[in-house]
C-alpha cells in the first residue's frame, strides 16, 4: 500500500488551531498548554520523544470539546463537575485514529486530581502524563485572565503559590516542583504571547521528518476532526461523515479513482472544520438568522480553507473542501468564485453537503423527503448555483444516495 509523507508536527499544530477555534476568546489554548508541558517535561530530563510526545498531546486535549458553552466552564473555574466529558470523548476519538491512538489513555485522565489517580488501576507513566496535561491546563487557566492586560509579571507569583498549594492534591508534587522552579522567571511567562509562541512551535517542528501515513491512516485523522465538528450540535450528527460517503460515490461514478478519490472522502470528512468557530447557539437557532449571525457562520468556509491549507500542502483538498459554499454563478462564499475556479470535486462536494443537509432534521425543520430534495436540488440547477451533470448524476441513483444521507 502506497505511503504518503505528511509533516504530523505541521498538522497537529494546525489542527489545534481549529480546536482553539471553539474557545473564540481563547486562541492558543492549546498551544499554550503544549508549550507548558513540554517545558516542564524538558525540566524533569524526559527523553525528547517524551517531550514531543507531551506537545502534541497538549495541543490535542482538548479534542473531545466542541461546544462554545462547555469550553467557557473549563476555562472559568479550577474544577467543575462535567469536565470529565469530553476527556471521554476525546480519549475514544484519539482511540479510533491509529496515528494517535497512543495518546487516547492521557486524554482520558487530563483532569483527574492527582490524589484520584494514585487510587486509580493506571500505568504510572500515563498518570504522570495526564497529570502533567492537567497541570498545564489549569496554570493556564489561572493566568488567563492576564494575558492580554499586562499583568501577568505582577500575577504570576500568586499562580506560582497557588499551584503549590495543590501539591500532592490536584498536581503529582514532582511536576509542581518543577514548575515552580522554571516558572519563578519572567521568560516563561512571557513566552506565552502569540508571536513568540508560534515561532517557538516552528522552531519545534523545523527539524522533524514527515511522517508516512497510508490512505486509511489519513483518513483516520480526517475522521477524527469530522466527529469534532459534527458533536457541536445533535441536528449535525455524522453529517461530515455522510458527505464523505455521498462525495466518495459521486466522484466514483464519474470515473474519478485511486488518491484523487480518497481525497474527495477526505475533503468531505473536514468540509466542515471551520464550523468549531460558530456557536452552537446559532448551530442550533430554530429560527432566521442575523445578518451577524449570518456573517459569523459565513466565515467558517474560509476558517476551512486556511486550516486545511497547513494540513495538507500541496493538495487539492484545501480547495475542494474550503470552496463548498461557492456557486457557478459567483454569489458564493467566501471567494465568490465561479465556474472557471470550481474543480469537478468542487461541485461534487457542495451538492453531497446540500443533499445530506436537507434528509438531515435540523432545529429550524424536518427531515426533507427525497423527492423534495430532488426538486431543490434542481431548482438551484436552474438558477445557476449547483452543477447540473452532478445533480443528474445524484438523480440517476437517487435511492442509493438517500440511504447514505439519512442511514
Amino acid at each position: 500500500m502506497k505511503l504518503h509523507p505528511i509533516d504530523m508536527h505541521n498538522a497537529i499544530t494546525a489542527l489545534t488551531c481549529a480546536l482553539d477555534l471553539v474557545g473564540v476568546d481563547e486562541v492558543r489554548h492549546g498551544k499554550r498548554v503544549a508549550v507548558m508541558a513540554r517545558a516542564i517535561a524538558l525540566q524533569l530530563n524526559w527523553p525528547e520523544v517524551e517531550c514531543l510526545s507531551i506537545l502534541y498531546s497538549g495541543m490535542l486535549h482538548d479534542c473531545g470539546v466542541s461546544r462554545i458553552h462547555e469550553h467557557h466552564q473549563l476555562i472559568e473555574t479550577l474544577e467543575w463537575d462535567g469536565a470529565e466529558d469530553h476527556c471521554i470523548r476525546g480519549a475514544a476519538y484519539l482511540s479510533a485514529c491509529q496515528p494517535l491512538a497512543h495518546l487516547s489513555a492521557e486524554i482520558r485522565y487530563h483532569h483527574t486530581r492527582w490524589e484520584t489517580l494514585l487510587e486509580l488501576p493506571v500505568d504510572h507513566h500515563i498518570r504522570l502524563r495526564a497529570n502533567l496535561l492537567y497541570l498545564s491546563d489549569r496554570i493556564d487557566m489561572l493566568q488567563s485572565p492576564f494575558l492580554n492586560t499586562g499583568q501577568i509579571l505582577t500575577e504570576y507569583p500568586a499562580i506560582i503559590a497557588q499551584i503549590k498549594s495543590l501539591s500532592g492534591i490536584l498536581f503529582a508534587p514532582e511536576l509542581v516542583d518543577a514548575f515552580a522552579e522554571i516558572a519563578d522567571v519572567e521568560a516563561f511567562w512571557l513566552a506565552m504571547e502569540p508571536e513568540y509562541l508560534d515561532e517557538d512551535l516552528r522552531s519545534i517542528g523545523s527539524h522533524i521528518p514527515a511522517t508516512l501515513l497510508d490512505i486509511p491512516a489519513l483518513k483516520e485523522l480526517a475522521r477524527l476532526f469530522s466527529r469534532v465538528v459534527d458533536a457541536k450540535s445533535p441536528y449535525t450528527d455524522e453529517h461530515s461523515q455522510r458527505v464523505a460517503h455521498i462525495a466518495r460515490q459521486l466522484a466514483m461514478d464519474f470515473g474519478i479513482k485511486g488518491y484523487e478519490l480518497e481525497q474527495v472522502e477526505i475533503a468531505g470528512l473536514l468540509h466542515d472544520i471551520g464550523k468549531l468557530r460558530v456557536s452552537e447557539d446559532i448551530i442550533d437557532k430554530p429560527g432566521s438568522l442575523t445578518p451577524e449571525e449570518r456573517a459569523t457562520m459565513h466565515r467558517h468556509s474560509y476558517d476551512t480553507f486556511r486550516i486545511l491549507q497547513r494540513v495538507f500542502e500541496g493538495s487539492k483538498i484545501p480547495v475542494w473542501a474550503g470552496f463548498h459554499h461557492e456557486t457557478l454563478i459567483g454569489d458564493g462564499y467566501p471567494f465568490k468564485n465561479g465556474t472557471k475556479k470550481l474543480d469537478l470535486e468542487c461541485r461534487i462536494i457542495a451538492v453531497a453537503d446540500i443533499f445530506q443537509a436537507l434528509a438531515q432534521q435540523r432545529p429550524y425543520r424536518r427531515t426533507m423527503s427525497l423527492e423534495y430534495i430532488l426538486n431543490d436540488l434542481q431548482s438551484r440547477v436552474e438558477t445557476g448555483h449547483l452543477d447540473a451533470k452532478v445533480v443528474a448524476k445524484l438523480t440517476e441513483n437517487a435511492e442509493l444516495y438517500y440511504r447514505l444521507a439519512v442511514a
